[in-house]
């Protein structure tokens, strides 16, 4: 099999199915082929372009930001595309638009005869999850392509199949626009809170012991009390993340009223040059706002 998006998120993913199947061939290709030297030494094989990592693989597990690093990667002499000579899967984990997923999977069908196919798989759970093997991955696609694609990444959580193709990017919308709202009110309370004169440290222990605890306090509310805003995944994804949720939202004729305040929410954040930080952030961005009239 192969791997290309060796970040935050593609990096420890790897690391655990390299520890978890050892035995198993796993190709990599990078950018920085340099970057590939942890992976390598645990047993993976760099190759030096995407045709020869279609060519050694039968499942491709992309984890890139959006679509459009993947389509850079699919054409051309060395892409993707040109290296697919029998029966792939390509497991997408990139939290994407469903209507741009299935217009990706009809493409690269026809530009293979069929033998390129496609499952979609976001995850969630950080890089903490990753890092752990503890994701919570949601798959859509057939049956027997998801089949194959559960085989692996079964090593780095816990996948689900929730349906056709395009199924686990609406789930992950549905997860964002929660996970939206929770750091959003946290970043919010943080704040009066502590212009109120109480100890943040208390309140977070105080709040994860009742309605108002969930895994996102949990995973940020000491970086809340210290103000540590690092990025462990940047919060500028949250904006195409939440255009998802809107699009599934139009798509279903669904009124909402809390995902555009969200949206908007958020584009502002990134606009204020908060966009790189972590989605933690929200309390910085929070402070900087004049206060209402």
């Amino acid at each position: 099999m192969g791997v290309v998006g060796l970040g935050v998120m593609g990096e420890p993913m790897t690391a655990n199915l390299l520890r978890a199947d050892p035995d198993r061939t796993v190709s990599l290709w990078a950018r920085r082929p340099e970057s590939l030297g942890p992976l390598v030494a645990a047993g993976a094989r760099a190759v030096e372009s995407c045709r020869v990592l279609a060519e050694r693989s039968d499942v491709l597990l992309v984890v890139l930001p959006d679509l459009p690093q993947l389509e850079e990667l699919l054409d051309g002499a060395d892409g993707l595309l040109a290296g697919v000579r029998s029966r792939t899967v390509l497991v997408v984990c990139s939290t994407v638009a469903p209507t741009g997923l299935r217009e990706l999977s009809d493409r690269v069908a026809s530009a293979t005869g069929g033998l390129l196919r496609v499952v979609d798989a976001p995850v969630s759970g950080g890089q903490d999850g990753a890092e752990a093997g503890t994701l919570s991955i949601m798959v859509g696609g057939d049956d027997d392509d998801v089949a194959v694609a559960v085989g692996v990444l079964g090593t780095m959580g816990t996948p689900v199949h929730l349906g056709p193709l395009g199924s686990g990017q609406v789930a992950k919308a549905c997860n964002q626009l929660v996970v939206a709202a929770t750091i959003q009110a946290l970043g919010e309370c943080a704040v009066i809170a502590e212009r109120s004169g109480l100890d943040l440290a208390v309140l977070v222990e105080v709040l994860g012991k009742g309605y108002a605890g969930s895994r996102i306090l949990a995973t940020r509310g000491q970086r809340l009390v210290e103000h540590d805003h690092a990025p462990s995944g940047a919060a500028r994804y949250m904006l195409k993340d939440l255009d998802s949720a809107l699009a599934a939202a139009d798509a279903t004729g669904t009124g909402t009223r809390l995902l555009p305040a969200l949206r908007a929410s958020f584009g502002e954040l990134v606009e204020a040059g908060f966009g790189d930080d972590d989605i933690a952030v929200t309390q910085a961005f929070v402070e900087s706002l004049a206060p209402r009239a």
